[in-house]
């Protein structure tokens, strides 16, 4: 899918060369990159039977999460973090493949080497999409969206992926930007359009405000970015507490946070949202093996070790809390990393709410050299 018509007039240079921006600061130049359905992506170039069909990562059993959903797949609403059995019903034909984290660490390293070739300026946000400030690149390419174009080209020679990017002034309008022309397109947000692209966009469509802070701004009366925008900050404080500072400069397009390269992991965590709410201390504490055995998964792939382990807890009313507890030493085995996660759920019973969902993290990381890589969010 091609660049939209505007894109080749409304290019922006990657120096100040008199052609951007008039503001007494060059307008940084920001490409958010997204790898398109990775997981399904990558099982469906490995297995070319599954070319062409609805495919689902993740696992097909009763309790079981999409992680990820093959654009076949999309067309019948299957989506990331459905529950498996609301997926197969949807889509009779999904095709169920368990998730080879390693095979996407492997990938994603491989497409950030691209990265780097263009701007030593990248800031992984997971294993299938990152920053790219390329204000000043290494290639000297002048605009930005030729530098997005180039490397969703190069993604594509060296491992038949294709990526979506999205390309403009600030953070936050790269991420809108790159999911307008997905797949396999991308998409740019000039400072003449960045306040009227995101007065008409709903608040629900904003990056960073999930479905509950959707609801609650609805019920304010805030529909769309315009909606938001005419908020004032102290409102917005009140109602959203620190996030309501943000709410207040996005609604006008404005985001100051640079692209932040070599993100140190802070926490590894793994959370299932189950299809049916437990109650049971007996029923959560078998639920948290598989989630711990990612975890310690991980871990062990890693060398990476913790501390501080974390138990998230998700209530039927979407009600949410976390218990942690950091021991004397690192944790050594899945074992003491099971139990220290069973011992914080222990204290929070009896519960007077069931429960949608469990996590567990691991936090106040060793220093391996492993541990540069993003925070890892897996969904079971």
């Amino acid at each position: 899918m091609s660049d939209p018509e505007y894109d080749q007039s409304s290019s922006f240079p990657t120096s100040d060369s008199g052609e951007s921006s008039s503001e007494p600061e060059p307008q940084r130049r920001i490409v958010h990159v997204d790898l398109d359905a990775f997981y399904a992506s990558v099982e469906q170039r490995d297995n070319p039977e599954l070319r062409g069909k609805p495919v689902a990562v993740g696992g097909s059993r009763e309790r079981g999460v999409v992680a990820a959903a093959s654009y076949e797949a999309r067309r019948f609403g299957v989506h990331s973090a459905m529950p498996s059995v609301t997926a197969r019903r949807k889509c009779p034909g999904l095709i169920f493949v368990k998730p080879r984290f390693d095979v996407y660490r492997e990938v994603s390293r491989q497409i950030r080497e691209i990265f780097y070739e263009y701007t030593p300026l990248v800031e992984p946000l997971s294993l299938d999409e990152a920053y790219l400030d390329v204000t000043e690149n290494l290639k000297g390419i002048p605009y930005a969206t030729q530098v997005a174009r180039e490397i969703r080209a190069k993604i594509w020679q060296e491992t038949y992926l294709t990526a979506s990017a999205g390309i403009s002034y600030n953070k936050f309008l790269a991420k809108m930007a790159s999911d307008q022309n997905k797949p396999n397109g991308q998409f740019v947000i000039t400072p003449e359009m960045g306040p009227a692209f995101v007065e008409s966009l709903p608040v629900g469509k904003f990056h960073g405000i999930g479905p509950a802070t959707a609801r609650k701004m609805n019920e304010l009366g805030i529909f769309t970015g315009l909606d938001l925008k005419a908020q004032s900050l102290s409102f917005l404080q009140e109602c959203f507490g620190k996030a309501g500072t943000h709410y207040y400069w996005i609604a006008r397009a404005i985001d100051h946070r640079s692209v932040q390269p070599d993100r140190i992991c802070k926490s590894v965590g793994a959370e299932n949202t189950f299809e049916k709410d437990l109650a049971s201390f007996e029923e959560m504490t078998a639920a948290l093996q598989p989630i711990v055995d990612k975890v310690w998964s991980h871990c062990e792939q890693t060398r990476v070790r913790g501390r501080t382990v974390k138990l998230k807890v998700k209530f039927s009313d979407f009600q949410q809390i976390t218990r942690s507890r950091t021991l004397p030493g690192y944790v050594e085995s899945q074992s003491g990393l099971e139990q220290a996660s069973v011992d914080l759920l222990r204290q929070l019973f009896p519960l007077a709410k069931s429960v949608r969902l469990l996590g567990v993290s691991l936090s106040a990381l060793n220093t391996d050299e492993e541990t540069s890589s993003p925070q890892l969010s897996l969904q079971l």
